[in-house]
């Protein structure tokens, strides 16, 4: 009896271990509501689109509360489908509208960038920075205070020989204390306007008397200057994607413009129609 019992676990084991894993895909039907069938794609879609803060919670917590949505979800929309005011499919039709829009702007842009995509877009970008105007940078260092007694105190001891980077560690309340007031390099435009006057009055190696703006007392000191040379790949980079990025969308809608017939039948209607809400009820 004890063998037969033994037999028996151990079938049951080895059936369990040798039954075939059903292959799952977004196909697969998760639920049934009426004749409709709610799918594991449609789960795993509503996921994607859930805010942020539900992106660290785990999947055996998610997957019951999706389904569960997505039957509630159906069942309101099979029971009230036919009962959607005017305003309400209007405004159902704007959102597939836009939802489908979006995704094919989002596959253009998407297939546009690639590498060499982005190599002939940063060869275009060095080649009109070769040609414009060329761009000064200057490479300068200032030493913030707020109170006039300070700024005093700041003057007398540049006066008396004392280095202008230890002074700053000493004295300067900006962030760049720590490094001898050094702002690195810059172009005219990244600075508040007083200031950039200030360092553009200088020669290099020149101290400039107290300048004072909205965040107090500054004694500026010009190291050198630069023209300005082409940013590298990686500092443009991102900027060049949003530029092929979007270049691909205004060119696929220039091709959909130019391969369709569209009236444009607004013209003559008063505007002010747009706020005209109460049209929705008629």
């Amino acid at each position: 009896m004890i063998k037969n019992a033994s037999f028996a676990a151990a079938t049951a084991i080895f059936a369990v271990f040798a039954a075939p894993t059903l292959a799952q895909d977004a196909s697969t039907v998760v639920a049934r509501v009426g004749d409709a069938e709610i799918t594991l794609g449609h789960a795993i879609a509503m996921r994607g689109q859930l805010p942020q803060q539900f992106a660290q919670v785990p999947d055996t917590t998610l997957f019951p509360a999706l389904i569960q949505q997505l039957i509630e979800q159906e069942l309101l929309s099979q029971a009230t489908a036919d009962q959607l005011s005017r305003a309400e499919t209007l405004m159902l039709e704007n959102e597939n509208r836009n939802f489908v829009a979006n995704a094919a702007l989002v596959r253009v842009a998407e297939a546009a960038v690639t590498e060499d995509s982005i190599a002939a877009a940063y060869q275009a970008y060095a080649e009109a920075f070769a040609q414009g105007d060329a761009v000064t940078e200057y490479h300068a260092a200032h030493i913030l205070v707020r109170e006039e007694a300070e700024r005093d105190a700041v003057v007398a001891a540049l006066a008396e020989g004392q280095d202008f980077a230890d002074v700053a560690r000493e004295n300067s309340i900006d962030g760049t204390a720590q490094n001898g007031g050094d702002l690195g390099w810059f172009a005219a435009g990244m600075m508040i306007p007083d200031f950039q006057a200030a360092v553009e009055a200088l020669d290099p190696g020149q101290v400039s008397a107290p300048v004072q703006t909205r965040f107090g007392w500054h004694v500026i000191k010009l190291f050198e200057t630069r023209d300005a040379a082409v940013p590298p790949l990686d500092e443009v980079r991102d900027e060049l994607v949003t530029q092929i990025q979007r270049e691909a969308s205004r060119a696929l809608i220039a091709s959909l413009r130019e391969a369709s017939t569209i009236e444009d039948l607004s013209e003559g209607l008063d505007p002010s129609l747009l706020s005209q809400r109460d049209l929705l009820d008629e």
